[in-house]
């Protein structure tokens, strides 16, 4: 089912999450309208606060850009209780936005490959390599189970640029009947 978008503004994007003891009835629906919320927004990837859950648990769905212009469509991932056991050292700068945070986007570098341990819908453990997008959007998700936005990535000129347009946000979408308080 879709849920309501906790816009910026709404204190539970700046909780850290905490683990799921087990995989119930509730995640497995958690995780469903995670994937419901996304595809309805037509997103890369959704983190639990963005649905006003405190769990650590986020999905994706990155498409694949073939160098011949054609777009392959991802496969949706699901990352229950995830954590990064290892970074590259190269990097990669992707011009990020969120579905929390409407209307901006900014500059982010991440590491362009990132090794991920979670436990998938089943509840199974996994550990998986992934790079490029699908790494910056996981990367991405994971902040948001920590607390993290992307725009708290983004420093100097960028950042003191966004400021205005963060607080207009903030302002507009927290008198949304979809940003619970």
């Amino acid at each position: 089912m879709r849920l309501p978008i906790a816009y910026l503004g709404n204190p539970v994007l700046r909780k850290k999450c905490k683990p799921v003891q087990g995989i119930t009835k509730d995640v497995q629906e958690l995780v469903q309208n995670l994937i419901d919320t996304m595809e309805a927004e037509n997103g890369i990837g959704l983190a639990a606060p963005q649905i006003s859950s405190t769990l650590r648990v986020f999905v994706t769905c990155v498409p694949k850009y073939l160098e011949n212009g054609e777009v392959e469509p991802g496969i949706i991932r699901v990352f229950i209780n995830p954590e990064i056991l290892s970074v590259s050292q190269e990097t990669i700068a992707f011009n990020e936005g969120c579905i929390s945070v409407p209307g901006i986007r900014g500059k982010v570098e991440r590491p362009f490959m990132i090794r991920v341990k979670a436990l998938n819908f089943e509840g199974q453990e996994f550990i998986e390599e992934y790079q490029g997008l699908e790494a910056v959007c996981i990367l991405h998700e994971n902040d948001h189970i920590n607390g993290v936005l992307f725009f708290d990535r983004i420093h100097g000129k960028e950042r003191d640029e966004m400021e205005p347009i963060l607080k207009e946000i903030k302002k507009n979408f927290s008198k949304k009947p979809d940003s619970k308080k």
